[in-house]
């Protein structure tokens, strides 16, 4: 096929998808995509009503105001109507003109982090009336409302009650939505059953000669915050890890997380040892320690991979934590990686959503990001994922790694490290799997990290934990474009859903707390919502054939950057003016119909050669 053709059918296919009411952002337009989990589980998408927007499943009308204006920061002030349901807010201008196009927000309520009002009854001026709402995802919305007609005092308690449910004994919408959808799907479309913890490990080739799978933690007697399955040194027995669980803060005593499939050198996470002040000791853990080291044969040593900087390891002390020493723990050495804790993290990304939102000052743009420390920050999670890969991978070394109580820091260097080792976790499925076990299994707070239907917005143990480490994979993705089977869409989705409290992956601390609610019963997965449209999150430039198995990224400030394309994206000023993913669709569909042409010709050579080799054997012999 000349060069021609080529192009031909790239336009064509261009203009075939063009045609289709492709979705602009996974949360602005969620009428576009709502239809793929209603569809899936055979029934009724949602009903044409009086808004612009297709309903989701479970969602209803709460509130409707026909005269508030939007003091949009870049547009200016548009007129228009407010629908609050259950679910979401909507606002959408009147245009003053035929051509103008209207001004669209659209904004699950679970984004909202807190709601005030601003202006009284002697405010006077312009739009100086009305509510203001603050966003996780880097907006801030204001709204004017006119005194007159009191539509202001209905719309903020109407936002109050649905945006922190939870707060007002209300219940999180992903409840509705799932009690509206029907019967659950087929178990093969469900993603509630895309990680089985047995399977995952004997993908990894346990239980074998050093390393075994226990259930100790059943009823989640042992550690509240731990999955029911670990894989364990064979040498330990369940009496003897109870008694470990005890020297380790919130009793999460080191389990495994990957293996390597050839030199047997392990990952291995847990919470800080219960050292204190007075350097307390414990010989089972020390022991246990070295059951870890003499499961692989290749090394005669363990690497301890602190996330915290020496000096908050050496201040947990005195609140009865600390670290492993190198004299009481033989064979072992410790590192610390100085990434700093939640707090810091938070007050980082604050100063990010003030670089990028609503204004951006040209003359300042890069001093300003440059003090919030938050590239420094993903640089350090960054190095230290690559730390590990090279002690496992080069050194064929195993490593243990923690922070102070293991579900925050800890999730981030295991999780990132595994992504780098096995190329497995860079499918799609395998990043979803990825997930469910290092984050979610292994107990990272997102109730509380989030604060999913809480209105208590400045609570100190909301941080920015999971949205790091899904900005490391999207650097890691900039620097090998080829090695993920999923696109960036595919990461702002789960962003988005992070905080938009449509499904139940995200909802609850623990898997113990998941299993009491019966979430998986009880609301839709992130992953069947994913799975059920996969073509919008491949990537077409991913290369299976011949990828690098291990990556090693560069994690240098020369080569971090800033994801525009998540932190700017509200910002018309800054966004990409095409969104990439709509581009991403149209390459999939000219790679499947070019791998369907050369697959007829192919197809037609054999024929002809075969038709040939026939003919010269019926030939008669000379």
């Amino acid at each position: 096929m000349d060069k021609a053709e080529t192009l031909d059918v790239s336009n064509n296919i261009a203009d075939k998808i063009a045609t289709k009411n492709a979705s602009t952002n996974s949360l602005d337009t969620a009428d576009s995509k709502s239809s793929s989990i209603g569809s899936k589980q055979g029934v009724d998408v949602g009903a044409t009503r009086d808004t612009p927007f297709v309903y989701l499943d479970g969602e209803e009308d709460q509130d409707q105001k026909n005269d508030v204006t939007y003091v949009c920061p870049f547009r200016g002030p548009a007129f228009g109507a407010l629908t609050i349901t259950n679910y979401r807010l909507y606002f959408r201008s009147l245009p003053l003109r035929d051509h103008d196009p209207p001004v669209v927000v659209d904004v699950p309520l679970g984004v909202i982090a807190r709601v005030e009002k601003i202006g009284g009854a002697t405010s006077r001026g312009e739009n100086s009336y009305g509510i203001e709402i603050f966003c996780k995802d880097m907006r801030n919305l204001r709204f004017a409302h006119k005194q007159q007609n009191h539509s202001r005092r209905t719309v903020f308690e109407k936002l109050q009650s649905y945006a922190f449910p939870l707060s007002f004994s209300g219940r999180l919408f992903a409840f509705a939505h799932a009690g509206a959808s029907g019967p659950a799907p087929p178990a093969a479309e469900n993603g509630w059953a895309v990680y089985e913890p047995l399977a995952e490990l004997r993908r990894m080739g346990v239980p074998n000669d050093m390393w075994r799978i226990t259930k100790l933690n059943d009823a989640y007697g042992v550690c509240d915050s731990y999955p029911v399955v670990w894989a364990v040194p064979k040498a330990a027995s369940d009496e003897f890890l109870r008694r470990v669980a005890q020297f380790r803060s919130r009793c999460r005593l080191p389990v495994l997380s990957w293996i390597h499939p050839r030199s047997q050198a392990t990952i291995t996470r847990c919470s800080q040892p219960l050292v204190g002040v007075g350097g307390k000791r414990s010989a089972d853990d020390e022991l246990y320690l070295s059951y870890i080291m003499e499961a692989n044969v290749q090394s005669d040593k363990l690497a301890i991979i602190d996330a915290r900087p020496s000096a908050n390891a050496i201040a947990n002390k005195a609140k009865g934590g600390g670290y492993e020493s190198e004299e009481a723990y033989k064979n072992v050495e410790i590192h610390f990686l100085d990434i700093h804790n939640i707090h810091v993290m938070r007050e980082s990304l604050r100063k990010v959503k003030e670089a990028c939102y609503p204004s951006i000052d040209d003359s300042k743009w890069l001093s300003a990001i440059d003090g919030t420390l938050w590239l420094k920050h993903i640089k350090c999670i960054l190095a230290g994922a690559v730390r590990i890969v090279d002690k496992v991978e080069t050194m064929s070394t195993s490593v243990v790694v923690h922070c102070s109580d293991g579900w925050d820091r800890t999730a981030q260097l295991t999780a990132l490290s595994m992504l780098l080792l096995d190329p497995y976790y860079r499918t799609l499925r395998g990043f979803e799997v990825l997930i469910e076990k290092e984050w979610l299994s292994f107990g990272h707070k997102f109730q509380q990290r989030i604060g999913h239907g809480d209105n208590r917005h400045s609570d100190a143990d909301r941080s920015p934990v999971f949205l790091q480490f899904i900005d490391c994979v999207w650097q890691v993705s900039q620097q090998f474009p080829n090695a993920f089977e999923f696109n960036e869409h595919f990461l702002i989705t789960i962003i988005d859903h992070l905080y938009s409290c449509r499904f139940g992956t995200f909802l609850c601390n623990t898997e113990a707390e998941r299993v009491a609610e019966d979430l998986k019963h009880k609301t839709v997965s992130l992953w069947t919502y994913i799975n059920g449209s996969l073509n919008q999150y491949l990537n077409p430039l991913a290369f299976s054939h011949g990828a690098q198995t291990v990556l090693r990224p560069i994690a240098s400030m020369r080569y971090v950057k800033l994801w525009k394309g998540l932190y700017c994206r509200w910002n018309p000023s800054i966004r990409p003016q095409n969104r990439i993913y709509h581009r991403t669709r149209e390459l999939l569909a000219l790679q499947d119909q070019l791998i369907k042409q050369v697959s007829d010709l192919r197809m037609k050579t054999t024929s002809r050669q075969t038709a040939q080799t026939s003919t010269r054997l019926a030939s008669p012999m000379h």
